[in-house]
């Protein structure tokens, strides 16, 4: 069984930075041959990709996201981060990290709050 645990979510200021961290955990799973994306979802809006790594390291972001966020991962130690500055109050919405490019497996989101 894989789960994926996001942590780091927070109230901050317009302009503020924030790291949200997503361990993963489970039996047979090594994150080193999977892709791995945070997705992001505001109230009443879908579910949208972030930014993803993959195995080999080359990394993709949202163009609103573009310059602001930076995500890495540490395969040993099955962890990965988003580095988030100059978050501005569009960036509020609950933040999922997944495992899988495309997505299998889901963590349970972290809140993050960007007040203006």
């Amino acid at each position: 069984q894989v789960q994926l645990l996001e942590s780091g979510g927070d109230v901050v200021q317009s302009g503020g930075s924030l790291r949200v961290s997503c361990a993963v955990s489970g039996t047979m799973v090594s994150i080193s041959i999977n892709g791995l994306g945070w997705y992001r979802q505001a109230p009443g809006k879908q579910r949208d990709l972030v930014a993803s790594i993959t195995t080999d390291g080359r990394t993709n972001y949202a163009d609103s996201v573009k310059g602001r966020i930076t995500i890495s991962r540490d395969n040993a130690t099955r962890t990965a981060w988003m580095q988030m500055n100059s978050l501005r109050p569009e960036d509020t919405a609950v933040y999922f990290c997944a495992l899988g490019i495309p997505p299998r497996f889901w963590g349970q989101g972290t809140q993050v709050t960007v007040s203006s």
